[in-house]
């Protein structure tokens, strides 16, 4: 049974694995090893062509779900995501709660030309340098489990390595955290990390809150075509979907069903820009 406390426990646990890596591997052993320049491939400016925009996921658990998909393999479903019309491509990089490795994001990436975000719970500058290491493109910083100085100073590590990130909220007054801090990518998570409850109008709901250059991901709860469609009414066009497309039959079709199943109009606040237009005064 899930427990409304899961978030604090998958943060100490957090805590705990970057404590025992940096036993093994000093934080400046790997700060000078993160210095290598590297080719880094944009998440935003993927972001910002215009059309329905997919992150697609590599995913093969959640604590809320389960196994979703145990023998998943990374590269494979990697390169089944670019052939469909994906964006980008995210990788969940926690083992305990998502069955996944660092090596999953490693071979996902070697297996497209797409950017690739490393999709784990950052509790310290350790885990920024290790994205690096890794190859990453992007990040994710979570509002919920980091203060404000601690946002800023995670984003001012990541553009000096050469990483973007995308920052997550879920309620009304990390909102206004995303704006301060200037977040260019801004994820709307759907989903309560502390209940686990999803509520699909989330982001639709907070999107409208943030300024016109802030470039913003629904992610959760992202089921079909439908659920595009309804985001794309809401001014939203750019979707990370993990789980939904890990389940069916076949990952290709899926995504492309997703990104060329319902088109932006200017109705629906597509622009050339890739940013969204949010209706402020709904």
């Amino acid at each position: 049974m899930m427990t409304t406390d899961v978030l604090t426990e998958i943060v100490e646990n957090k805590r705990r694995e970057v404590e025992r890596a940096s036993r093994q591997v000093p934080e400046a052993r790997l700060r000078e090893m993160a210095s290598v320049p590297r080719l880094r491939r944009s998440l935003l400016q993927r972001l910002q062509r215009p059309g329905v925009n997919v992150i697609a996921e590599v995913k093969r658990a959640s604590p809320s779900k389960g196994v979703i998909r145990a023998e998943l393999d990374p590269g494979t479903y990697a390169a089944a995501y670019q052939r469909g019309g994906a964006a980008a491509v995210s990788v969940l990089t926690d083992t305990r709660y998502f069955q996944g490795t660092p090596d999953d994001l490693i071979r996902a990436r070697q297996a497209v030309s797409l950017p690739v975000l490393r999709k784990d719970f950052t509790v310290s500058s350790y885990q920024i340098y290790e994205s690096a290491v890794m190859g990453a493109d992007a990040i994710l910083l979570i509002v919920r489990i980091l203060s404000q100085q601690q946002l800023e100073e995670y984003l001012a590590l990541s553009a000096d390595l050469g990483l973007e990130a995308l920052v997550e909220i879920h309620a009304e007054e990390e909102v206004d955290v995303a704006r301060r801090v200037k977040a260019a990518l801004v994820g709307i998570n759907n989903r309560n990390l502390t209940s686990f409850e999803t509520d699909a109008r989330t982001a639709l709901r907070l999107s409208r809150g943030l300024d016109e250059d802030q470039v913003v991901v629904a992610a959760s709860g992202i089921q079909g075509p439908s659920d595009v469609a309804e985001g794309l009414r809401g001014g939203i066009r750019n979707f990370l979907v993990g789980e939904s497309i890990v389940r069916s039959s076949d990952p290709e079709a899926f995504v492309r069903e997703l990104v060329s199943g319902t088109k932006p109009t200017a109705a629906t606040g597509g622009r050339g820009t890739g940013t969204f237009r949010r209706r402020k005064d709904d």
